[in-house]
């Protein structure tokens, strides 16, 4: 039967109504470890659970805006400048204990960002290293208070394992390393950020070589700083190039 392409004759209730919501990966680089933002649920479902910030989207609400509104919202965290992107939709059926709910994830990137001020139905909100709460993505990292042992609410740890292998695959290939590092940095704050990302210990001397000799990825700005401690090191800033040729694989 010729099914009827008049919206006026469109019956939504044919269909079972489910929510969309948006879950946001934020990562950056404390204290030389990579961490992700979370809270801590102060609502059923998971009351008192560590989850990924996000909510339900909004009628007539982009899902951009959604996003910028719930991590402002439950973080506090508004107007910073970060690298955001989409990484991907989740929709088990039964991700939500109370009805079905596509969620569409958000990856942000940045430098070392503030202490987040939880709010909304957030409980606390804030910086957890990601080893402990993904060992399988880091293997022997130590325990850290607090993660270990507390699984992620809904599928919450497949979201943020997801992240991070985004966030990993782009450093091969894209200069984004440079978006956890502050306008102008050194060789070695930008080494300590491909170990923290990727998990591994890398050679110095190597790693040296292998980013300066890339083209378009780093310009000397023609200073130097002792900030971390040491001699003082060159200071570069990032430079034209989208992509990285040769890139910079992963150790195996």
């Amino acid at each position: 039967m010729a099914t009827s392409t008049d919206p006026a004759s469109y019956d939504a209730r044919r269909w079972p109504p489910f929510a969309v919501t948006v879950d946001l990966v934020v990562l950056t680089v404390r204290d030389g470890a990579l961490s992700a933002l979370v809270i801590r649920r102060g609502e059923e479902p998971f009351a008192g659970q560590l989850a990924l910030p996000g909510g339900f989207v909004r009628e007539a609400e982009s899902l951009d805006r959604a996003a910028s509104r719930e991590l402002a919202e439950e973080t506090g965290l508004a107007d910073l400048p970060m690298h955001l992107e989409q990484l991907a939709t989740y929709g088990a059926v039964d991700r939500d204990p109370r009805m079905r709910v596509v969620s569409v994830a958000y990856l942000a990137l940045a430098p070392d960002l503030p202490t987040p001020r939880a709010g909304g139905d957030a409980a606390s909100a804030a910086w957890r290293p990601v080893a402990p709460m993904l060992p399988a993505l880091f293997p022997g990292a130590s325990a850290h208070a607090g993660t270990t042992g507390t699984p992620l609410a809904f599928d919450h740890a497949k979201i943020l394992a997801d992240g991070v292998e985004r966030a990993r695959a782009k450093l091969e290939y894209s200069p984004l390393a440079a978006a956890f590092c502050p306008p102008q940095f050194t060789v070695g704050e930008l080494r300590r950020v491909y170990e923290a990302v990727w998990g591994v210990a890398l050679d110095p001397r190597n790693f040296h070589r292998k980013v300066t000799g890339t083209p378009g990825f780093l310009v000397p700005v023609g200073g130097t700083t002792a900030r971390q401690g040491g001699r003082p090191a060159q200071l570069f800033r990032l430079g034209t190039a989208t992509l990285l040729n040769p890139p910079m694989l992963r150790p195996t």
